[in-house]
């Protein structure tokens, strides 16, 4: 097939009009028609149907348009990079994570980083995992810190490659006087009359809760750390949380769960093709972060 038909298809089955398309294309309408039908004689095939309320597209053309958005995708991608290596952007990279890696792997890895390339510039932004692997997989992002509950299978996200960091437990995090702080190690059933506080109603700390027969009764929602830090530590609420960040909680009463306690893969996703070396730099970066920064968060409690 013609890339470039099958370019300009893509074009008119999102706009379900060859006029339309035309004019986002700067074509002629003829032009637009007969680089369709050219592609249909290609597939050996109709794509598009016309119908009362526009085009709308054939089982083949269905087919089709999913692999003209991928080709377009790629492109785009590509003349991303290119575009940031031609124009000398090698030292400049664009990493995004989760709230609780922002205030724990991110910062000393990009110390690490800089250590060893003073010249580099890093942007961070924080977003949810999902988000982040869409923003590696169209170029917005050269890497990006995400994380998963480690009883569940790990999640395909296309468009990217997945680099494991981290594999860290989750901790019962209390105010100073509650009634369980004395403890070397908590029953979590012996939460189950307290106030929680959770980034999530329906993730690993509401399923952790079920898990050990009951359900959590939230005081709050929040994914910022300084929000459920303080919720805690005035007694409002309980909650848990990883290791690592645990470490940054030094005013709050932290302590094991007893039995198995929940866990959380920490990973990076970096773009599938083209990862600049910058970005080859922080993966190795954030790997020394993990290694220097967990024996720290084993002495928590």
């Amino acid at each position: 097939m013609d890339a470039r038909r099958l370019l300009t298809f893509r074009t008119v089955a999102h706009e379900r009009s060859f006029s339309a398309a035309a004019r986002v294309l700067f074509l002629t309408q003829p032009a637009v028609s007969q680089q369709v039908a050219a592609l249909e004689r290609e597939v050996g095939g109709r794509l598009l149907d016309r119908a009362p309320g526009g085009l709308t597209l054939t089982a083949a053309g269905a087919v089709a348009l999913a692999h003209a958005d991928a080709i377009a995708a790629r492109l785009e991608l590509a003349e991303r990079q290119l575009a940031e290596l031609v124009g000398g952007a090698r030292l400049r990279l664009r990493l995004g994570a989760f709230p609780s890696a922002l205030a724990t792997l991110v910062p000393e890895a990009i110390a690490r980083l800089q250590r060893g390339a003073p010249d580099a510039q890093v942007h961070v932004e924080e977003g949810p995992t999902i988000e982040l692997a869409e923003r590696v997989a169209d170029g917005r992002l050269h890497v990006g810190v995400g994380f998963q509950d480690a009883a569940l299978p790990a999640p395909d996200y296309a468009g990217c490659a997945r680099t494991d960091l981290l594999d860290e437990p989750f901790l019962v995090a209390m105010a100073p006087g509650h009634r369980l702080a004395g403890r070397n190690r908590v029953e979590l059933r012996e939460l189950a009359d307290d106030p929680w506080t959770a980034p999530s109603a329906d993730h690993l700390v509401a399923r952790t809760c079920r898990a050990a027969g009951f359900e959590p009764r939230f005081a709050s929602i929040t994914r910022d750390p300084l929000a459920i830090r303080a919720l805690v530590v005035r007694g409002l609420a309980v909650t848990l949380v990883p290791q690592l960040l645990a470490s940054e909680l030094g005013d709050l009463a932290v302590r094991p769960l007893a039995g198995t306690s929940p866990r959380r893969t920490v990973f990076a996703l970096t773009p599938e093709a083209g990862r600049p070396d910058l970005a080859t730099a922080m993966i190795e970066a954030l790997s020394e972060a993990c290694s220097a920064l967990a024996p720290a968060a084993d002495g928590v409690g």
